[in-house]
């Protein structure tokens, strides 16, 4: 358990009255070589963390963990989702709007320990415990990263290409999670993860890795159709971005940190154009990828690092100003 509490600083680099703190910190699994890659929901009065386990941070063998917990404090496995040959890779939790829960991932195919492709899966659930047989949708090439329901729809953004190929990305919509529809392609170079949220006037923001030029994150905005899109460069590298939009408007981030001093992951102050890290939590080396809920007034984040060896999930609790 961890307390600890920090001065948040304005985007104008002002200081703030009230502070940020970090509630507590709880590490929630161990028991995998290395597990990565998290995210969290609350689902009928239940609390779910999903992420993959496997034996390093790439590999043949990554299995999506599913845990399952009440109050957020003792957790157990509900599920353990796996494909021979297969690395299921990113798992994301989505609620559809018939109230099944929706479990995304990426699915890198091995034959004799040699990658032959990718397509993303995806798999539903009443209970958190019994699933539906893994199912590809998309294409091979494909990585829908993240999806997000808005009136009704689902939408979020897959891209193609990895490494020195070139990039390219495209926001798709569904109404069930199966079938996709392509509504437009972002000109983002060197585009890779990206979360989309949506504001109560309906407007879609986008906050995406990049891995180009100057490595920096940008972000996105689009008014519905969400055909045209407005982008700006932030002064930060990503990885595993994702943010919440809270009832008040607000925007809070999370994702890796880059610095000389080696990655962590940070909480950050978000608007529709900037993004500001204003809180580190406990991390570092192989870290990052949260999942955000927000509940009885903290905002609660799972996330991974090895900053205490192996790869292990957290849980933590913070309190916004």
């Amino acid at each position: 358990m961890r307390r600890a509490t920090v001065l948040m600083m304005t985007l104008a680099g002002g200081l703030c009255a009230a502070a940020l703190e970090i509630v507590s910190v709880q590490k929630i699994f161990e028991e995998a070589p290395h597990s990565a890659f998290t995210d969290l929901i609350r689902f009928r009065d239940h609390w779910y963390c999903t992420f993959r386990e496997g034996d390093s941070h790439v590999g043949t063998d990554g299995r999506l963990r599913v845990l399952r917990s009440v109050e957020g404090d003792r957790w157990e496995s509900a599920a353990l989702l796996t494909e021979v040959g297969t690395d299921l890779r990113d798992p994301k939790l989505s609620i559809t709007p018939d109230g099944r829960l929706m479990l995304l991932a990426g699915g890198s195919v091995y034959r004799k320990g040699t990658y032959h492709g990718r397509q993303p899966r995806v798999t539903f659930s009443r209970d958190g415990r019994d699933w539906s047989p893994l199912q590809h949708i998309l294409a091979g090439g494909d990585w829908l990263w993240r999806l997000t329901w808005h009136k009704g729809r689902g939408y979020g953004v897959s891209y193609l290409g990895a490494g020195d190929r070139p990039r390219s990305g495209v926001l798709y919509e569904t109404a069930d999670g199966v079938r996709y529809t392509r509504i437009a392609e972002l000109e983002v170079p060197g585009i890779a993860e990206v979360t989309l949220r949506f504001l109560p006037s309906g407007e879609a923001i986008a906050l995406a890795r990049r891995e180009s030029d100057s490595r920096n994150g940008w972000i996105g905005r689009s008014k519905p159709p969400y055909t045209q899109w407005t982008w700006d460069e932030i002064g930060h590298r990503l990885g595993g971005p994702n943010f919440i939009v809270l009832s008040d408007g607000a925007l809070w981030a999370a994702s890796r940190k880059y610095s000389d001093a080696g990655p962590t992951t940070v909480l950050a102050r978000m608007t529709r154009q900037g993004y500001e890290p204003v809180l580190t939590l406990p991390s570092g080396g192989d870290t990052s990828y949260a999942g955000m809920v927000w509940h009885d007034g903290l905002l609660w984040m799972s996330y991974y690092s090895s900053h205490e060896g192996k790869a292990r999930i957290y849980l933590a609790k913070i309190r916004l100003p």
